[in-house]
């Protein structure tokens, strides 16, 4: 058997079940039971009957696939893949601005590290930010990692969103994703769609037709008349694009690569099942003080 077949046996045998990011490598999508942004597989990461849970992402993602179910085994094969954006806060950061704005909810971008949902009133994702903020009653809200993502909300409410940090970024999208680079596939193809993440640059926001999340986008490719589109995000989520919906074509930017996403590969994704001995785990006291915020989020994304 090859490493798939061992994997997909594996799967099978021990009762498991694999979650992947959009941005994972091809094969590692191929191999997934479940593909997702990081809203969507929360949601999944809830309804599964699975006892252990694989995840194919990076490090904050696989924290609250554990927080959200405790009781379950989270088994993550890229322990090494972290996020540099939820590397940027801190919670000492998170408790010094709450001192200085002791009156306003904390809103973090899901992209955080645990230790920093402990802290937080509610969680977002690009997919629900602003739907989170302006369900809050309160007219200024303490918001990060994510500067670009808080722009972007920012524009749509009369909410004063202090950022936390002050300049907190994804590189993929800050640094890899330029005005050039987009600029330059519109001139290329101008019948296409632009359709950008909103943890890209405010330059390359206003580039766009649709600001959307990564699962925003495939709705979006699915329900457009537009026939083609430039994909403002991570690459891998132009193969997706082109497996579900293979009549419209996707322009993406070669070196818009999130490198910790791809240290997943086939033989960590194996070895983790076959060990399992890779297993997440995280101080009670931060799984309980972190599971509240997250349920906050999908509370509010429900209603």
């Amino acid at each position: 058997m090859d490493i798939s077949e061992r994997i997909l046996a594996l799967k099978e045998q021990k009762g498991m079940v694999i979650l992947a990011h959009n941005y994972q490598a091809p094969e590692v999508q191929d191999i997934a039971d479940y593909l997702g942004d990081s809203l969507d597989l929360c949601y999944r990461a809830q309804e599964l009957d699975a006892d252990t849970i694989v995840f194919a992402g990076v490090r904050f993602m696989a924290e609250s696939a554990l927080i959200l179910n405790p009781e379950k085994t989270v088994l993550f094969p890229a322990f090494d893949a972290t996020c540099p954006m939820a590397d940027m806060l801190t919670p000492d950061a998170i408790i010094a601005a709450k001192k200085r704005y002791p009156d306003a909810p904390v809103v973090l971008y899901g992209n955080t590290t645990a230790a920093c949902k402990a802290h937080a009133d509610v969680i977002c994702t690009s997919a629900n930010a602003y739907r989170i903020v302006s369900s809050l009653d309160a007219d200024t809200i303490l918001f990060g990692p994510d500067k670009n993502l808080r722009h972007w909300v920012a524009g749509q409410t009369d909410q004063t969103l202090v950022p936390i940090p002050d300049d907190g970024y994804c590189y993929v999208h800050n640094v890899r994703i330029t005005e050039e680079d987009v600029r330059s596939l519109m001139a290329a193809h101008p019948e296409a769609a632009v359709l950008a993440h909103p943890e890209c640059t405010p330059a390359v926001q206003d580039l766009a037709d649709k600001i959307v999340s990564t699962n925003g986008m495939l709705a979006e490719a699915r329900s457009s008349p537009a026939r083609s589109f430039i994909i403002c995000t991570e690459r891998e989520l132009c193969y997706r694009l082109r497996k579900e919906i293979p009549e419209k074509t996707y322009y993406e930017i070669p070196h818009a690569v999130c490198d910790d996403m791809k240290k997943t590969t086939l033989a960590t994704l194996y070895e983790a099942m076959a060990t399992e001995g890779r297993a997440m785990t995280l101080p009670r006291e931060v799984l309980e003080r972190a599971r509240r915020p997250l349920e906050r989020m999908l509370e509010l994304s429900r209603r």
